[in-house]
């Protein structure tokens, strides 16, 4: 499977195509959730900011939990099919929301085992999805592929939080989750158009042998330099933004005075700088080396987001669209960059248990960050929280320089001796 190299590249590949855009879809609809279920959760039932903080662990607890057993799964069926049930289930359950919101009978009990649910079955679909794009398009169409993707979930954290304010001060927060839930019913539809076959899976294991291939991955993130910087960068980055993201609204509505709908056109402010991100990504890639460059990023813009608790009424709003944009256009370049060099890097047959355990060192910080953030809001205020998460993600640019991206410009092109150990260890004869 050759580079792409015609007029147009990814965009005339039919099945990259069609994965686009049932991820842009679904990714407006996980963008306009994002906003709406905080909102239901303070307006409809009106939520403490721990609730809040709690509500938002419990969709992600299931990294914590399951994310490594995933990972394994992911390696021995085929992905696609995985992927179809996870949107069957978010549709279900996102449905669920707003009809009993508008019956009168919701409740924060059931907010929670939405959030659980939808959680489980989106970290299931983001594994099984990274190790589902380098089946579809070449290795040296990787980057182009993930700069596509990233930027049309950036796109859709633009348009995300402006439709879950206009549906809030229209037909009230729930009317959000409707939209999600249509939008995994699209993203099935896509998955379905896909024309490429998956080669067969490997035949089916043995627990003790689930338990070896985990090991693998957990080895492999441990002993290689770059992959082990990575995920502390990503775990320490993800406890800072994951206090961003439970804070924020709270923030907005109660401390700023905001309404729904500036709430939803801020953070959609910030969407934009993420879009801006993917734009550059190459150009990035070009000129400092991908090394370099997500380095320069990474430590380049995380100050900025010293502005988001400087925000108040007024003009000093801007502080929080500047301050949110310029993160978010770094976070995007940074994502981008190690993204594709572990979709390059690591060997097809480890591709699922690689991501598992990034992700589950990285996500599995965020349901502890969700409910630190709830008790630091109700302790120092949203305000005093958004402190402590900005100097945090400041904390986890600057880790990188422990690691050796300063040293080179760009990242290997060649699994280290490390990593072909791991697969040896972990993929039996």
């Amino acid at each position: 499977m050759g580079a792409d190299r015609r007029s147009g590249g990814l965009w005339r590949h039919h099945d990259f195509r069609l994965l686009w855009a049932g991820e842009t879809t679904s990714g407006v609809g996980t963008a306009v959730t994002a906003v709406a279920l905080p909102l239901v959760a303070v307006t409809v039932v009106n939520a403490s900011t721990f609730v809040v903080g709690v509500l938002n662990a419990a969709a992600w607890l299931p990294w914590l939990g399951l994310g490594l057993i995933a990972g394994a799964w992911v390696d021995r069926v085929r992905k696609r099919r995985l992927m179809l049930a996870c949107d069957a289930v978010c549709v279900l359950v996102l449905l669920a929301v707003p009809i009993a919101a508008w019956s009168g009978v919701l409740t924060v009990g059931q907010l929670l085992i939405v959030a659980l649910l939808v959680g489980a079955s989106s970290m299931v679909f983001s594994t099984a999805y990274i190790a589902y794009l380098p089946t579809l398009v070449a290795p040296a169409n990787l980057v182009e592929g993930n700069t596509k993707l990233a930027g049309s979930r950036s796109a859709a954290h633009v348009a995300g939080p402006g439709i879950a304010g206009v549906l809030a001060q229209v037909a009230g927060a729930a009317a959000g989750l409707l939209v999600d839930a249509v939008s995994y019913l699209v993203s099935a539809v896509c998955l379905l158009a896909i024309d490429r076959r998956e080669l067969p899976p490997q035949p089916r294991r043995t627990a003790t042998n689930m338990i070896t291939e985990i090991g693998a991955g957990l080895r492999l993130v441990g002993t290689d330099p770059y992959l082990r910087v990575l995920a502390l960068y990503a775990a320490t980055g993800n406890l800072a933004l994951t206090a961003w993201q439970t804070l924020e609204v709270v923030f907005l509505v109660r401390v700023v005075g905001a309404s729904s709908a500036t709430v939803g056109l801020l953070l959609a402010i910030v969407g934009v700088g993420g879009v801006c991100g993917a734009f550059f990504t190459g150009v990035v890639i070009r000129r400092l080396g991908s090394a370099r460059g997500l380095l320069a990023c990474a430590v380049g813009t995380a100050p900025f987001s010293l502005l988001i608790p400087l925000t108040g009424s007024g003009p000093r709003l801007a502080l929080f669209a500047v301050g949110g944009a310029i993160v978010s256009a770094g976070l995007v370049v940074t994502n981008v960059i190690a993204g594709s060099f572990r979709q390059s890097y690591c060997p097809r047959q480890l591709l699922g248990r690689l991501t598992a355990s990034v992700q589950a060192v990285s996500r599995g910080v965020i349901p502890l960050a969700a409910v630190l953030a709830g008790a630091l809001g109700t302790a120092l205020g949203p305000r005093g929280g958004l402190w402590v998460a900005t100097a945090t993600l400041i904390a986890a640019a600057f880790a990188l320089l422990i690691g050796p991206l300063h040293r080179h410009r760009d990242f290997p092109d060649e699994p280290s001796a490390e990593l072909r150990d791991s697969v040896a260890a972990g993929t039996p004869e």
